[in-house]
């Protein structure tokens, strides 16, 4: 049986302890990109990191900036491992017309040209293969967990390099029996995933290009594993990760100490709209939300919940976002961009459901289908390329043939040429921020996040405001990414919210 359909729980937690090593470099280039960025926020003087002038800043050495990169780096890492559940190490993929995929694709080259001379000649010449079936065997041997004992002795025993050696020396090497046995051990040890990539392997005839074939499947075997090794981690490292990264800020603050004022400025801005009731206009009064009375609308957790809830409102371009969640600030753009994507789309479904009537809201399959179209003409929705009213007018037409169709087929009367006109006009006037059916859907999806998010993350989930039937599993999927990202900060950094909202809420 397989070695990836028996690992058991002990099993798996020594691979994640046997290939940490190895995966240590290639958890750090994951991160390297989101880490670099991280960087140059912190170090570059755009106005979207200049700090105020508040505290007078303090000089550090080389070596006290080198160390708190480090830390740095190995926080990204480790918030990138727990916060991002699909995260997995990806293989590098160099630019096509990079000098770097250049030199490799020539040397590569002319080590095969050089293999495929050896083993042409009369008689075959076997230095290169050989090396190669040793680097194979090692690589077989680094997947096999302690217990593999019956594999490690067949591993060890049919790809024996003296014995190999001594089988070219005499002339009798048949090393398509060899690759036989190679590819035979990679459908043993590989996952599922790489069954077809392995299957193809014992079509191919020529020794060359199976070598190379080889390496190619046991490259992505090597993720595989690598990325085996990161899920077997996260569970244990989500335990400590919370001490760690707040151990980890706090090394950074006592470098930079003026490393909250962004942070402070933002639960301010939270306070502030609380305590003028400016939040009560798109939340529902409740528990933890506004017109609940003064108690609530100043409790520290309603102006934490209220200020993760501007973060999805944040001007990226002009304003700088809080230091405490400034690793997760793709995060939460991309969180933006959704949401503004099914303000949109539910705004849409909204006017055509409520002008074409309940017989065709009612038609599950009918309102599936629209909501497959509009979904498809605004998936570019947030390139710079992209313009909404034209998209609109496009989403109107569409939408009008769908709908009289629809009519048609289920009996009803079909619309009017004056019904089309005006449906069109209000799925036009979508595009306007100001347009008032765009603004009731925007305040119901923060009404469900401020709902979701007060509850403590219970299950099953809050009831979905009227009029978001249509876009409420997107809406979901986007509401647990969101509280999960908002509850992990939380626990991360709420020392240091604490200390801030006691002086913030005591202000006169």
């Amino acid at each position: 049986m397989r070695m990836s359909e028996n690992f058991d729980k002990s099993s798996r937690n020594e691979a994640g302890k046997s290939k940490s090593s190895d995966s240590e470099q290639g958890l750090e280039d994951a991160v390297e990109g989101s880490d670099d960025a991280l960087q140059k926020k912190v170090k570059s003087g755009s106005p979207s990191t200049q700090r105020p002038h508040s505290s007078p800043p303090r000089f550090v050495t080389v070596e006290e900036l080198l160390e708190t990169m480090k830390g740095v780096t190995n926080m990204a890492l480790a918030h990138e491992i727990v916060v991002n559940g699909d995260f997995q190490i990806k293989p590098v993929e160099l630019p096509e017309d990079s000098l770097e995929k250049r030199v490799k694709d020539i040397v590569h080259k002319a080590f095969w040209d050089c293999l495929s001379v050896q083993l042409n000649e009369e008689p075959p010449t076997y230095d290169h293969a050989i090396t190669l079936v040793g680097k194979i065997k090692e690589t077989l041997l680094s997947f096999l967990l302690p217990g593999h004992t019956r594999l490690r002795n067949q591993i060890t025993e049919v790809l024996d390099l003296d014995l190999i050696k001594q089988e070219a020396e005499n002339g009798a090497l048949d090393i398509s029996k060899l690759a036989e046995f190679i590819t035979g051990m990679m459908g043993t040890l590989c996952a599922p995933a790489r069954d077809e990539e392995v299957k193809k392997l014992k079509d191919i005839k020529e020794i060359v290009p199976l070598f190379r074939a080889i390496f190619s499947v046991l490259d992505l075997m090597k993720l595989d594993m690598a990325n085996f090794a990161v899920s077997s981690i996260r569970p244990h490292l989500m335990q400590q990760s919370v001490d760690y990264e707040r151990m980890k800020f706090q090394e950074f603050l006592e470098k930079q100490p003026n490393s909250l004022d962004f942070v402070t400025q933002w639960l301010e801005e939270a306070a502030d709209d609380l305590m003028n009731q400016k939040y009560k206009n798109c939340l529902p009064a409740g528990e933890g939300a506004a017109g609940s009375g003064d108690a609530p609308r100043t409790n520290p957790m309603a102006v934490q919940n209220y200020a993760y809830l501007k973060l999805l409102k944040w001007d990226h371009l002009r304003r700088p976002f809080p230091e405490t969640v400034l690793m997760d600030q793709s995060r939460f753009q991309e969180l933006q961009l959704q949401l503004e994507h099914l303000t949109t789309l539910g705004a849409v479904l909204l006017v055509t459901f409520s002008m074409a009537g309940p017989g065709i809201s009612s038609q599950a399959s009918f309102a599936e289908k629209l909501k497959t179209i509009v979904k498809i003409l605004l998936t570019d929705m947030h390139l710079p390329s992209f313009h909404l009213k034209d998209a609109l007018t496009t989403i109107g037409e569409k939408v009008c043939l769908e709908v009289s169709s629809c009519l048609s087929l289920c009996g009803f009367t079909p619309f009017t040429p004056d019904k089309e006109t005006a449906l069109k006009g209000q799925i036009q006037a979508v595009a306007s921020p100001d347009d008032p059916i765009r603004r009731i859907m925007d305040s119901r999806i923060l009404t469900f996040l401020e709902t979701y998010l007060a509850s403590g993350h219970q299950k099953p989930l809050p009831t979905v405001p009227g009029g978001l039937g249509p876009v409420q599993r997107e809406l979901e999927e986007v509401a647990v990414k969101f509280v999960r990202l908002v509850n992990y900060n939380k626990m991360v950094f709420s020392p240091y919210y604490d200390a801030i909202l006691r002086k913030i809420l005591v202000r006169p």
